[in-house]
């Protein structure tokens, strides 16, 4: 049975941050210049912000690039920072830094604790007001390419298949979803982007990346314990000297708080269980105050993708391009990518903008890697490059030289570390 096929002038994978900002700025500059452009973006969640975990502090930088208007506009931005805390655990105790002393990558005046998942519906509201066609529950099974090696679009999975593969009296074929550039922002570790990476050698001339997981869970607690924009990051117990990870508690909104553990993916232990550490860390005396007497209604994990900069892959291929975390525009040592996402997207978006109106399609867009290499998004994820090389030395050798490049240096350190 022959698959249907549709025809867009952009397709996006991947209805997160950077999918929808990417979605959303070709259109407002489609709008600009009075032309008429087809974007589509499909997510493989039942509806957009599905499989977006709640929980972040945001950094509104891009954001008010894309939308300056974004709190006129109801964008579910509500809780700034009210306090930043660092904590290094010990069993029993901890000694807190003083506020002179924390770097600038853990100083969040400005920012904003939010739900993630919210963000994204409210970006996907505003890409369907612009006239954006947004397929949520069709996951992007396989790439599709022209004769002569480009990205040509994405064909959904089939459906109606038996166990044994072969169709069954429901059978539905996927449908082809094809575009003159596609973008793919399916997150950390997405299956189409590994295989975009193998296909054009993406990342030969990158450091390798380097993983982590995140466990997060929400909770409701009781009144007199919560503090709106309370930010709290930790490091040191449970997890030893030797293994890299820590935590965050974000004071949310309606006595909602958002708590996670990240574990660094290189550890030598192998008897370590990241979970059971996450719950073993819930037990301390400055951690479990919190949550006594409150209610856990959401828990979930994801990958993290944390070799910032030098681990980035080439962005751009025939037809194509990667935004987001499927790229890794996270910056590990603020524990933030949800605004890097947003710059990403919009900078491949106007990259493919001006291709389109050139009469382009399915050539790489080298005006993406170059405007990124002149963003101030390269410039924030340069000053903190070396971060993760640091703290895979240890907890205290790591601190001490991320403070020195971060406070004392500004992040402008002579030397890279690969």
């Amino acid at each position: 049975m022959a698959r249907e096929s549709m025809q867009f002038d952009v397709v996006v994978v991947g209805g997160g941050p950077a999918g929808l900002a990417a979605a959303i700025r070709l259109k407002q500059l489609a709008a600009q210049e009075a032309v008429e452009l087809g974007v589509c973006v499909i997510e493989k969640g039942s509806e957009i912000g599905a499989h977006i975990l709640s929980g972040a502090v945001m950094d509104p930088r891009a954001l008010g690039e894309l939308f300056p208007d974004w709190k006129a506009l109801g964008a579910p931005l509500k809780t700034p920072v009210s306090e930043d805390r660092f904590l290094f655990l010990t069993q029993s105790g901890s000694l807190r830094v003083p506020g002179l002393l924390l770097p600038e990558c853990f100083r969040n005046h400005g920012n904003y604790v939010v739900s993630l998942g919210n963000v994204c519906r409210w970006l996907g509201q505003q890409a369907e007001a612009l006239g954006v066609e947004i397929y949520p529950g069709f996951a992007a099974a396989e790439v599709l390419y022209d004769d002569k090696g480009a990205v040509r679009g994405v064909a959904t999975g089939d459906m109606g298949v038996g166990r044994d593969g072969r169709p069954t009296d429901q059978y539905q074929p996927g449908i082809e979803l094809h575009g003159k550039y596609v973008f793919f922002a399916e997150g950390c570790r997405g299956h189409l982007g590994r295989q975009l990476m193998e296909r054009y050698r993406l990342n030969a001339n990158s450091d390798p990346q380097v993983y982590g997981i995140g466990l997060k869970e929400l909770w409701e607690i009781e009144p007199k314990k919560h503090q709106a924009g309370l930010v709290i990051h930790s490091a040191g117990w449970p997890l030893d000297a030797d293994t890299y990870g820590g935590s965050f508690l974000y004071h949310m909104e309606d006595r909602l708080v958002s708590v996670g553990f990240v574990v660094g993916l290189a550890y030598t232990n192998p008897y370590l269980d990241p979970y059971e550490e996450f719950q073993r860390y819930k037990t301390h005396p400055n951690v479990r105050v919190f949550f006594e007497g409150g209610k856990r209604i959401a828990y979930g994990a994801r990958a993290i993708a944390a070799g910032g900069l030098m681990s980035l892959p080439k962005l751009t291929f025939p037809g194509g391009c990667l935004v987001g975390d499927e790229a890794g525009f996270l910056n590990a040592s603020r524990i933030k990518g949800s605004h890097a996402a947003i710059k990403s997207g919009m900078l491949a978006a106007e990259a493919a903008f001006v291709a389109l109106r050139a009469g382009r399609s399915a050539d790489e867009l080298d005006a993406y890697s170059a405007a990124f290499q002149e963003s101030w998004l390269f410039d924030e994820l340069y000053r903190a490059r070396n971060f993760k090389q640091w703290m895979s030395k240890g907890l205290y050798s790591g601190t001490v030289m991320v403070g020195v490049e971060q406070t004392l240096l500004g992040g402008k350190f002579p030397w890279t570390l690969h």
